[in-house]
């Protein structure tokens, strides 16, 4: 049941997202505004519930099947990115250290906030 009440809750962010996508015409996937809504949510209520994070691990165990689908759709219109490989390869190098320095500053906050609390895992 934890599980189910977890699961409906990204849903309920997803269709959300969906909707404002919709409602404000705008050209972003509605998961991509749900996720959005969801991390805010999470910063100001400052915890994760136990049912959202039994079901985010559900999810990130299967996480490659979520992938591959826009993957694959990107072998059917790689004629589209002739002449543009610059600015890909560009994208793909500049969102990729953006990650990695993203995820290293969120681990550096999480140590010191768990270094803080006297919590050593």
């Amino acid at each position: 049941m934890v599980l189910l009440r977890g699961f409906l809750v990204l849903v309920m962010f997803f269709l959300l997202g969906e909707a404002l996508r919709v409602l404000a015409d705008l050209p972003v996937s509605g998961g991509v505004l749900g996720m959005v809504m969801v991390t805010f949510t999470l910063m100001l209520r400052g915890r994760v519930s136990d049912e959202l994070a039994e079901a985010s691990r559900g999810l990130i165990s299967v996480l490659v099947l979520l992938i591959a689908p826009g993957v694959v759709g990107v072998f059917f219109i790689v004629e589209q990115f002739y002449g543009q490989w610059t600015t890909v390869i560009v994208a793909l190098i500049a969102g990729t250290l953006l990650s990695v320095l993203t995820t290293l500053w969120l681990m550096k906050k999480v140590s010191e906030s768990a270094a803080g609390d006297g919590r050593h895992e």
